[in-house]
């Protein structure tokens, strides 16, 4: 009889470790069955927060759960990222941030309570945006060209803005001072609003954003956007050159913006995630969220596989680590 019942409970056992894998797999399967968080490390109504709500709404109807986004602002978007990194690896807390917070921030602290690179899994890029360069009416210049010539024929006479230290922004044109040999002044600013005041008050002379934050005074004839800092020409702005075509060879500027999950999340689900990302991106009605919000604002939908996003992800660290380090920057 004992040997019967250790025989019994042998069987029993190899037959639960046999089933677990295909109990782990349906529960996965079955992702989502509950509410999903996408956090965003920036305050409500920011470019990314934005984005952010509409991939939500878009995730929500194909998973049939809510999808909310939560705001966790503050210290560099540290606090937003730190949060994600240490919830469940279980895929229903997610982060939504743009590529300052994994490729650049880091670099900008002495010490994180994360590793960018290894506590976060990689989902895909939700979509890609080319900076511009704008002038200020009161530079005497209508093209990047002219530009350049001016500040090098009046070096440290033109102040750019941007909106703080350490910004995509900032870091961007310490970038283009190097490459071009430029004497430009730094002025940083709370945020991309006062800077922009400053530039069409002419108080500033040179600011580089994402386009949309320009496009209404530039149609005005409140600033002028000169260059494109993309490896092409926007097809929102068909006659403004690169920087690359306007003298400044190799110079690209391009921001991405991607959704990531905790380390430790299982591939299944961060493939699920994914690839409904991609359903999002690749629907073209007229409502979608790449007709209605992406195109009008000049940005390029991503999808990138978590392989070509892991890649990118390691070399954009790199590439962005040497230029902090060369511009000196720190934010404690």
């Amino acid at each position: 009889m004992k040997r019967f019942m250790c025989f019994g409970a042998s069987a029993l056992t190899a037959m639960l470790l046999a089933a677990m894998p295909a109990i782990t797999g349906a529960q996965e399967q079955a992702f989502p069955n509950k509410v999903v968080k996408i956090v965003v490390p920036y305050t409500p109504g920011a470019v990314t927060d934005t984005a952010g709500r509409s991939v939500a709404q878009r995730l929500s109807e194909i998973w049939g759960q809510p999808v909310i986004v939560e705001n966790r602002p503050g210290a560099g978007t540290t606090i937003g990222a730190e949060y994600v990194a240490k919830s469940a690896p279980d895929g229903y807390t997610l982060l939504f941030a743009d590529n300052g917070t994994f490729v650049i921030t880091p670099h900008l602290f002495s010490k994180l309570n994360y590793n960018a690179l290894t506590d976060f899994a990689p989902i895909t890029v939700v979509f890609r945006s080319t900076l511009v360069f704008a002038l200020s009416n009161a530079v005497p210049a209508s093209t990047f060209k002219e530009f350049l010539a001016y500040v090098k024929a009046n070096p440290g006479k033109i102040v750019y803005g941007s909106w703080g230290n350490g910004s995509n922004p900032h870091l961007a044109i310490e970038q283009l001072k190097q490459m071009a040999g430029l004497d430009l002044v730094h002025v940083p600013y709370k945020g991309g609003a006062p800077a922009l005041t400053d530039l069409i008050g002419g108080r500033v002379g040179l600011m580089m954003a994402s386009y949309p934050l320009f496009a209404p005074h530039g149609k005005a004839g409140k600033l002028k956007v000169v260059a494109v800092a993309g490896e092409k020409r926007l097809s929102a702005l068909p006659d403004i050159p690169t920087v690359v075509e306007s003298g400044v060879p190799g110079y690209t500027m391009i921001s991405w913006f991607a959704m990531m999950a905790p380390g430790g999340t299982p591939a299944p689900v961060l493939e699920k995630i994914r690839a409904d990302i991609v359903k999002v991106l690749q629907d073209n009605r007229a409502d979608s969220f790449t007709e209605k919000y992406l195109k009008p604002q000049g940005m390029e939908p991503g999808g990138d596989s978590r392989e070509e996003f892991s890649s990118m992800l390691k070399t954009d660290y790199a590439r962005w680590g040497r230029l902090v380090k060369s511009v000196g920057v720190k934010l404690d």
